[in-house]
């Protein structure tokens, strides 16, 4: 049940809201004077607050800091029916969550009192490390765990303990799936920002030409639609932290950006010309390998160097020996509450097929597992046949790729041999470039030499592509367009 705050002073307001806000899933308190409103958030702890900018014994822009000293992490909406410019960047420069003029439409003010509420219990659901060693523990509803205790999930942890309270830029690496959001809040929830917001955005999920404006915000007429100011993610996470997922996809022109931030804790908003302070501590992931990335040019060095201070590789579920029986547990623990079953226990012979699939989408597809088998469940055993089909049905098969990539180490052997024979040390880096020599090759022989097809097909930049060739004494062909 979301905890919801509504401080305005018209009765026909708060009728509404208690009305669209209704239970079992919103409880509603309002409030008619700031001083009662200021009193409720101190006491009832709401997860939202609504708030009119208009109050007779205050303006909202004057209560708005003071329930931000109460607890920081609770979002507050301000909502207004004379509403100006200057008042709307005043109140999201003041830490609002967002600035809504009456009349209120139902749908939206819905759907951004929601979204709000995920943002809020994002920042104070407490985090957990949990080796496993403890039986007793209990099962939180509303906490979420990091368990293991296979060697380098014990590593994560102590590196999450020495960085936490720290300002470092952290860069976390890992497979989909493997929990980096997690490890981000737990860092987080560790800090000394711990009181101030939290936000998160996935760099891969925003098409470029929004991104700079959801990081840096924009000015009213800036480009098309800007019909309002905006304030972006960075300014809004003002003495917080910002954590930035999936950066490895981070365009070129937004590195640039993003390294501006980090060097020297400033901004300016797209189409705008006044230079915005902030002070954010940046959290980074990625499921590439940035470091190869940088490799390649498609990733700034001097950005890799300022996220990644320091570096928590995450380990995938496949590689994490015997953490998969005490996982699988636990999530049977937690959503069996969630999903009203009863479930306590796992066969022997579902936990070795659990065991023995090799679980691509790590974590996450763990959960959806586990998930839709207490669906099927009945009873207080897990057995096989509530399994999802895929795990039940495993068979090993043969990937329809592994005959042509046989056919590329076809020679392996007389390649290890002569190498080994001309005394070489670099055996793993000459191995790697012939195979990609060879592979270049035979994609550009299919593509008649065009380069933005071979780059697509193989899955990497053209220039990176450009580059290899021009390393292996090849042609550079020109794409379709003759140039880069």
């Amino acid at each position: 049940m979301i905890r919801l705050l509504v401080i305005d002073d018209e009765t026909g307001i708060q009728h509404s809201f208690r009305r669209a806000f209704a239970a079992p899933d919103f409880q509603v308190e309002t409030a008619g004077r700031a001083d009662v409103g200021t009193e409720l958030m101190r006491t009832w702890l709401p997860d939202v607050v609504v708030m009119d900018v208009n109050l007779p014994d205050a303006t909202g822009l004057q209560v708005l800091p003071k329930l931000r000293k109460i607890d920081a992490r609770v979002p507050v909406i301000v909502i207004t029916g004379h509403g100006t410019t200057d008042t709307a960047i005043e109140a999201m420069k003041l830490g609002a969550f967002d600035y809504v003029l009456k009349p209120l439409e139902l749908d939206t003010i819905r759907q951004i009192v929601q979204r709000a509420a995920a943002v809020g219990q994002r920042m104070r659901m407490p985090m957990e490390l949990d080796d496993g060693t403890n039986p007793a523990s209990q099962i939180n509803a509303n906490c979420e765990t990091i368990l293991g205790r296979c060697p380098a999930m014990q590593e994560v942890y102590k590196t999450i303990g020495r960085v936490a309270a720290t300002d470092v830029a952290v860069l976390i690496q890992g497979e989909s799936g493997t929990g980096k959001e997690l490890v981000a809040r737990a860092i987080y929830q560790h800090s000394l920002r711990a009181k101030f917001p939290y936000l998160a955005i996935n760099c891969a999920a925003i098409p470029e030409s929004l991104l700079e404006s959801e990081l840096f915000g924009h000015e009213k007429g800036s480009f098309t639609d800007a019909d309002r100011t905006r304030i972006g993610k960075f300014e809004q996470c003002h003495g917080g932290t910002l954590f930035l997922d999936e950066v490895g996809d981070m365009p070129p022109s937004m590195q640039a950006k993003i390294l501006r931030v980090l060097q020297e804790g400033k901004l300016e908003r797209v189409g705008g010309t006044q230079t915005i302070t902030v002070d954010v501590r940046v959290i980074t992931a990625t499921h590439y390998d940035l470091k190869r990335r940088v490799d390649e040019g498609s990733f700034r060095h001097d950005l890799y160097y300022r996220l990644g201070v320091l570096t928590i590789e995450l380990p995938p579920l496949r590689e994490r020996g015997g953490d998969l029986p005490m996982l699988a547990q636990h999530l049977v623990d937690r959503y069996s509450h969630e999903l009203h079953r009863d479930v306590r226990v796992i066969a022997a012979e579902a936990m070795e097929l659990l065991a023995n699939y090799s679980w691509p989408g790590n974590i996450r597809e763990l959960q959806s597992a586990i998930k839709q088998s207490l669906l099927k469940a009945s009873g207080f055993v897990l057995l096989p046949e509530f399994l999802p089909d895929g795990i039940r049905n495993l068979v090993v098969k043969q990937h329809p790729m592994t005959d042509a990539i046989e056919g590329l180490f076809a020679d392996l052997d007389e390649f290890l041999s002569e190498r080994i024979a001309a005394g070489s040390t670099t055996i793993y880096e000459e191995c790697l470039q012939s195979l990609e020599k060879r592979l270049f090759t035979a994609v550009l022989k299919h593509t008649q030499g065009n380069l933005s097809q071979a780059s697509r097909l193989l899955g990497i930049h053209r220039r990176t592509l450009r580059g290899k060739l021009h390393g292996f004494g090849l042609a550079t062909p020109a794409d379709e367009t003759g140039s880069d």
